[in-house]
């Protein structure tokens, strides 16, 4: 019996310890991801150079504009971070790091349609929807 109680107390331990890593360890992540993209975005100027691709393309323009008048305490999250935590749990951090590299490098409009369609397939609506208002707050300060 004593050694059941001792089963049932490190099983019951080893998964709050389990529960705790993947909570901590998820926003540890994001926040590091997040920390590395604004960095580089902000040290390459290639902010700006997003910024100037959105005012140039009437329709990515139009896309993220529905972002504009959202009320953001209905949507699923507020923050780059909690959007960067998102993100992670509907794509491994590999396929992150290929899109990344894949921007990076630049990417033909077939390419950008696939991405657009592969990150539209795994989000909800209302996570898409907050993304939009996440890149409008972003874009257009």
């Amino acid at each position: 019996m004593k050694a059941f109680k001792f089963l049932v107390g490190t099983v019951i331990v080893l998964a709050f310890i389990a529960f705790g890593v993947y909570h901590f360890g998820t926003k540890y992540i994001a926040d590091e991801v997040m920390g590395q993209v604004a960095a580089e975005l902000d040290a390459s100027g290639e902010l700006e150079n997003i910024k100037k691709e959105v005012q140039n393309d009437p329709e990515l323009r139009a896309f993220i504009e529905e972002g504009k008048n959202v009320d953001s305490s209905k949507l699923p999250f507020q923050t780059k971070e909690e959007a960067t935590r998102v993100l992670l749990k509907k794509f491994d951090l590999s396929e992150i790091n290929d899109i990344q590299i894949q921007a990076r490098q630049g990417m033909t409009a077939s390419e950008q349609q696939a991405l657009f369609d592969k990150i539209q397939s795994r989000l909800t609506d209302e996570e898409m929807l907050a993304l939009k208002a996440l890149a409008y707050k972003e874009l257009f300060k």
